[in-house]
């Protein structure tokens, strides 16, 4: 196990909720933003987009690697919301965040984040999704209003952040709490353990 603890993680996003969540693991890990390329065709599957956005984002740090810095295992991620197959994405400012959760109020949604880890020596590559179903509960105009301008859920997928005052609007989740906030732990310390490195 120490052996396998010598092995750095590479977070390629900048999300402070993603490096959080990974902090809490323990191992060691740094952070190396990806600006990959985002966009994809329409009509691809939401399960597809989340895993194809993680892995384009692994890969882009991997490339951009030094010889020296490639004992190291990098971890991308991606999220977004579905709501009756329509795809939210983050909002480009407050009328659309609010736009976004008068859509979503009252009733359920889907939350993909699609993880991927990519062994910096050899090249291997994994990539694996999690999907958890959440309840907003039923707002009045002047909630959705005043959560927009909150400014909170401005930078993120369905424009609401569950683990800060967005808690006060959903009701229950079904699946992994961590998938909603941006990186189900479960599944990515099942796959860390793939690549050697293991946290309990």
């Amino acid at each position: 196990m120490e052996t396998a603890q010598l092995r750095r993680i590479i977070l390629a996003s900048t999300s402070p909720r993603r490096r959080e969540l990974i902090s809490s693991l323990q191992i060691p890990f740094q952070v190396v933003p990806s600006h990959a390329d985002e966009s994809t065709p329409p009509g691809w599957a939401p399960e597809q987009i989340v895993m194809e956005l993680a892995g384009r984002k692994a890969d882009v740090v991997y490339h951009s690697l030094e010889s020296s810095e490639r004992d190291a295992v990098i971890v991308g991620s991606d999220t977004i919301v579905v709501r009756d197959g329509v795809v939210l994405g983050k909002p480009q400012d407050e009328a659309e965040a609010a736009e976004m959760l008068r859509s979503l109020q009252g009733r359920s949604h889907t939350v993909f984040t699609g993880v991927a880890c990519v062994d910096g020596l050899t090249g291997r590559r994994m990539v694996d999704y999690r999907s958890t179903l959440v309840t907003m509960k039923t707002l009045t105009e002047a909630e959705i209003q005043a959560y927009a301008r909150s400014g909170e859920g401005l930078d993120k997928a369905g424009a609401y952040a569950i683990q800060g005052l967005g808690a006060t609007i959903v009701t229950g989740i079904e699946g992994c709490y961590f998938n909603v906030v941006g990186l189900p732990l479960s599944l990515l310390v099942d796959m860390l353990a793939d690549f050697g490195i293991r946290v309990l």
